[in-house]
């Protein structure tokens, strides 16, 4: 589940990393599903440990800790993706056995030692570690688009313009545009006035323009409530508190409620696989007229 805002939530809270020296690594034995871990979890420990954290970055839905090896050597990459479950923790764990990766920290003037985890309770994370040449066959631009924060209008009709696909399929790509899933693509195109049926090729400068702006707005919202969390909450912040972009939902997951624009019922279909949410009144396909744009109640506009 986790997107753009929650793993930028994820890198924020770990961001005291930095500076820090790895004093231990482990990677816990269990009953439970064991996630990927390249090369083997031994070899990870031995790269790591006794060196220092020099960065964390994100790149789309995965974090980057850039670590300056102990002997000297080039920098190396742990670059973790949650996936489905994944998070980091840095208080008690919501289940002890679904630990994948313990980095204990040195302590340090003005900084006691600390301990940093990796919980995924489903086990479709993935963690490798790479040098700058790795890092760039897994995030590089072959891999992944435009950032979402960023992402322009023109970046989306370079890559998706020519496209047969329904624009919210095809937003989901990951080499058009990096950081967007299934809950934030169906916020921006509904904020957008755009139906995610829509093949792309059928939309115009206009609808790109908005949903590029809708892209940028709807994902640094949703950053600063610290992303959603949904369903049993499995995603909360690495200090273990739930994300509050869930109360701005405006259709995901709210089939047959009233839509906040034009006081229709949301309606969800099934697109690749995947519920998609919307209001087909309020988005409008190519060729139907201007869309309607969702005027929200005042109190319940974002900022």
């Amino acid at each position: 589940m986790p997107e753009l805002p929650e793993v930028e939530t994820m890198r924020r809270g770990i961001g005291f990393l930095v500076g820090r020296r790895i004093a231990r690594a482990e990677f816990p034995r269990g009953s439970v599903r064991p996630i990927l871990v390249e090369p083997r979890p031994a070899t990870v420990i031995r790269k790591i440990v006794g060196a220092t954290i020099e960065r964390v970055d994100r790149r789309g839905k995965r974090i980057l800790i850039g670590i300056a090896t102990a002997a000297g050597g080039p920098r190396c990459w742990l670059v973790v993706e949650p996936r489905m479950t994944g998070r980091f923790v840095t208080t008690a764990p919501p289940t002890p056995g679904h630990v994948r990766l313990v980095l204990g920290l040195a302590a340090r003037p003005g900084a006691a030692a600390a301990t940093v985890m990796f919980w995924d309770l489903r086990g479709l994370g993935t963690i490798r570690l790479v040098d700058d040449c790795g890092l760039e066959r897994l995030c590089g631009p072959e891999k992944l688009g435009p950032d979402g924060l960023t992402v322009t209008a023109a970046d989306l009709v370079a890559c998706l313009g020519g496209s047969r696909r329904a624009v919210k399929v095809a937003l989901l790509d990951q080499r058009a545009v990096a950081g967007i899933g299934n809950i934030y693509a169906a916020e921006i195109l509904f904020r957008a006035g755009i139906d995610p049926r829509s093949p792309c090729r059928r939309l115009g400068a206009a609808a790109w323009d908005r949903i590029a702006a809708e892209t940028r707005r709807v994902l640094a919202a949703a950053v600063r409530c610290e992303g959603s969390s949904i369903g049993d909450e499995t995603y909360k912040t690495a200090d273990d508190r739930p994300g509050r972009f869930q109360r701005q939902h405006r259709v995901y997951g709210r089939t047959g409620e009233a839509c906040t624009g034009c006081g229709g019922a949301v309606q969800r279909i099934v697109q690749a696989q995947r519920s998609t949410f919307f209001c087909p009144h309020c988005q409008r396909h190519p060729g139907c007229g201007r869309p309607r744009r969702p005027q929200l109640p005042a109190t319940r506009r974002m900022a």
